[in-house]
C-alpha cells in the first residue's frame, strides 16, 4: 500500500496514539443503539492498525477503554468487555501474520478473566512479531498510571535503593506503563472533541494534538493520511526558536 505522494514517507512519527472517540454518537445519529457504534468502530480498528503496518509505523497506541469507563451503564460495559474477547480471538491470527505485536497497559487486573486469559494469549502469540507495536490502553488512567509510579519510587526512596535527588523525569517515564515505548509524536481524537480525557498525560508533553470531527467508525486512512500530512506541516520546536529548529535542520527550513 503506498502513501499520497504529498506525505514525506522519512518523516513519519514513530509513535502515534489515537483516542478513538464518537461510537455512540455515531450510532444514535443513525438511530442505533450505542453498541452497535463500538462494533463498527472494530473496522476501523483493523483498517488503520493495517494502514500503520504497512506505511512502517513502529508505534500505534489505541485508547479503547478507560479506567472512567466503568462508570458506565453495565450493559454497555458488558457489552465492551464481549467485544473485546471476541475481537481479540478473531484478529490474533492476522496480527501474527501481519508481524504486529501486540502490549497493553493499563489496569490488568481490573478486566475479566476471561478479557486477561485472550489479551495474555495474543501478547504471547504475537511476542516474535517484529513489526508495529499494537497498544492497547484498557482500564487506562494517566492520573492512576503516574501516582503508581510515584508510589513505586517513594517506596525505593524508603528502602534506600534510589536518593531522592535521582527522582527526575527519566526515573519516572521508567516506571510508568510505556516504559518499553518511545513517547507519542502525534495524537489524534476523532469525534470532535478537543481534550485528552486522561491519556497519557505525561508522554504527551510534547506530542502534536491533531483533533477531528469524524466519528470513529468513520475514520479510514485518508483521514488518517491528512493527520500525517498535517503533522508534517508543523514546525516541532521544543522549546527553541524556529532560527535555531533550522540552523540544526538546515534540509527542512
Amino acid at each position: 500500500m503506498s502513501i499520497p505522494e504529498s506525505i514525506d514517507s522519512s518523516r513519519l512519527p514513530r509513535h502515534i496514539a489515537i483516542i478513538m472517540d464518537g461510537n455512540g454518537r455515531w450510532a444514535k445519529e443513525r438511530g442505533e443503539d450505542r453498541v452497535y457504534g463500538h462494533y463498527e468502530g472494530v473496522v476501523s480498528v483493523r483498517e488503520i492498525v493495517d494502514a500503520c503496518g504497512a506505511i512502517g509505523i513502529g508505534y500505534l497506541t489505541l485508547y479503547a477503554f478507560s479506567a472512567e469507563n466503568w462508570n458506565r451503564p453495565k450493559a454497555e460495559v458488558d457489552a465492551l468487555m464481549e467485544l473485546l474477547v471476541n475481537t481479540i480471538r478473531k484478529e490474533v491470527d492476522d496480527l501474527k501474520k501481519n508481524n504486529v505485536r501486540m502490549h497493553v497497559i493499563g489496569d490488568f487486573e481490573s478486566l475479566p478473566e476471561i478479557c486477561q486469559k485472550e489479551l495474555n494469549e495474543a501478547i504471547e502469540i504475537t511476542a516474535g512479531n517484529t513489526g508495529l507495536n499494537l497498544i492497547l490502553a484498557l482500564s487506562y488512567s494517566s492520573r492512576d498510571e503516574i501516582a503508581r509510579a510515584a508510589r513505586v519510587l517513594a517506596a525505593k526512596a524508603v528502602e534506600g535503593t534510589i536518593d531522592i535527588k535521582d527522582i527526575n523525569d527519566e526515573a519516572i517515564a521508567q516506571n510508568l506503563y510505556t516504559h518499553n515505548f518511545p513517547d507519542p509524536e502525534l495524537m489524534i481524537r476523532t469525534s470532535g472533541e478537543c481534550r485528552i480525557s486522561n491519556f497519557l498525560l505525561y508522554q504527551l508533553a510534547y506530542a502534536e494534538l491533531y483533533f477531528t470531527n469524524v466519528h470513529w467508525p468513520d475514520f479510514r486512512k485518508p483521514h488518517l493520511y491528512e493527520a500525517l500530512l498535517n503533522y508534517q506541516q508543523r514546525e516541532r520546536r521544543f522549546g527553541k526558536t524556529s532560527e535555531q529548529i533550522n540552523m540544526t535542520n538546515p534540509t527542512q527550513s
